[in-house]
């Protein structure tokens, strides 16, 4: 039985993903009751952007995966969604909007390496991560306004 590799890119997307919702609700309770800044208008799109973001990333690791069949760049994204899975359960557990930061940082970093890296393989692939690379900053970027208005959750 040959399973095609769209189908195991999207279930190993969609499995990765679920596990960043396993917080618990004193985690849920504690991220809820943090102060926004006022022009954060668009929070109930966040949900929807980065599914969005991540059709984009696993169609562009199909697109990378049909190129090269390389292992190691399926591992690059694989990396890359873990880190962006990272931020919501290790900050709520941590109850530290630094780490957020941090990893909504880093990730944005390694996005932008795997960008590159894919580019001279597949332009199509390399557009498709660019939702993440404009999303990533706009996220880190509200988190770390958050850490202003939260001083005491920094």
């Amino acid at each position: 039985m040959n399973i095609p590799s769209w189908l195991i890119i999207g279930a190993v997307t969609i499995l990765v993903a679920l596990a960043g919702n396993l917080l618990s609700s004193r985690d849920r309770r504690w991220f809820k009751r943090l102060r926004r800044p006022q022009w954060l208008t668009f929070e109930p799109a966040i949900p929807f952007i980065w599914i969005f973001v991540f059709i984009c990333g696993a169609w562009s690791a199909y697109l990378v995966w049909e190129a090269t069949a390389s292992w190691f760049l399926m591992a690059f994204y694989l990396l890359v969604e873990v880190l962006i899975i990272a931020y919501t359960p290790v900050m709520c557990k941590l109850r530290s909007l630094k780490v957020g930061t941090i990893i909504g940082g880093t990730g944005f970093f390694f996005g932008l390496w795997l960008a590159i890296t894919v580019l001279p393989i597949s332009g199509r692939a390399t557009l498709l991560l660019l939702p993440y690379l404009v999303w990533s900053p706009i996220g880190t970027y509200v988190t770390w306004q958050m850490m202003r208005l939260n001083p005491a959750d920094s």
